[in-house]
């Protein structure tokens, strides 16, 4: 059943981040798309609950008020059509077109192209270019990645260290740090956080995807997957070939 509120209080995407966050930590509660414009929040949940249950749990996010919209029920149908589907992961998909070409060039324009050494350059540049984007609103971020990492489910501060790593591990791709350590830190790293993301995928949980930080409004998906599974494959791929 799916039901749509109006939530007053949120003025921003860092405040819907923690209102969807602890929207979604309510056990029967499966799907919550939750804005700033009315009706700010779609709920889809196995059983109903009560409104002082979902007031109870906004309590923790902030100083929000939630009411039912036009009784509150309303039935759903969505179709996702590849032009809506390419529009709404356009950010990530021009960001990895980006880096792609850019390092290609740096490679090919060395004597020589070396997998490795252009692996070891696109690795760089994503860690740096995502963890930027993490640290436009670094507390948003940490908020949503909180929605679904096994981590930061635990220990919210968990998000705001991961920030940091990932620029860390971009600095020491580009720099050549210790090949052997960085690919083993990007693999433990990026292996516990794709557990995460596969759990919500398959379980179909509608949430924010937090890649992009809380910048972008992009949906958690196979594209996340991919995404992650990626930077495992490659550090992997490194580590072997240094070890």
């Amino acid at each position: 059943m799916t039901h749509t509120y109006h939530i007053t209080g949120m003025t921003c995407g860092s405040c819907v981040a923690k209102a969807k966050s602890q929207l979604l930590m309510l056990g029967d509660v499966s799907e919550a798309d939750v804005q700033v414009t009315a009706p700010q929040a779609t709920i889809t949940m196995q059983k109903h609950i009560p409104v002082t249950t979902l007031q109870d749990a906004l309590n923790k996010a902030g100083n929000y008020t939630i009411t039912e919209a036009d009784g509150g029920m309303h039935h759903t149908l969505r179709t996702e059509e590849s032009g809506s589907s390419l529009e709404t992961y356009k950010p990530v998909l021009l960001i990895g077109a980006y880096i792609t070409g850019a390092t290609l060039l740096i490679a090919l324009a060395r004597n020589g192209f070396d997998w490795h050494t252009w692996m070891q350059h696109f690795m760089a540049g994503f860690f740096l270019v995502f963890s930027f984007f993490k640290f436009l609103n670094l507390k948003g971020f940490a908020e949503s990645y909180s929605s679904y990492d096994l981590i930061a489910r635990r220990w919210s501060g968990w998000g705001y260290v991961y920030a940091f790593i990932e620029l860390g591990l971009g600095i020491a791709f580009l720099v050549n740090f210790n090949p052997v350590i960085t690919n083993a830190v990007t693999l433990v790293v990026m292996g516990i956080s794709i557990v995460g993301v596969l759990q919500s995928v398959l379980n179909k949980r509608k949430i924010q995807c937090a890649c992009l930080g809380a910048v972008f409004n992009l949906p958690m998906s196979t594209v996340t997957v991919i995404e992650d599974g990626l930077m495992i494959l490659m550090s992997a791929i490194m580590l072997l070939r240094g070890v």
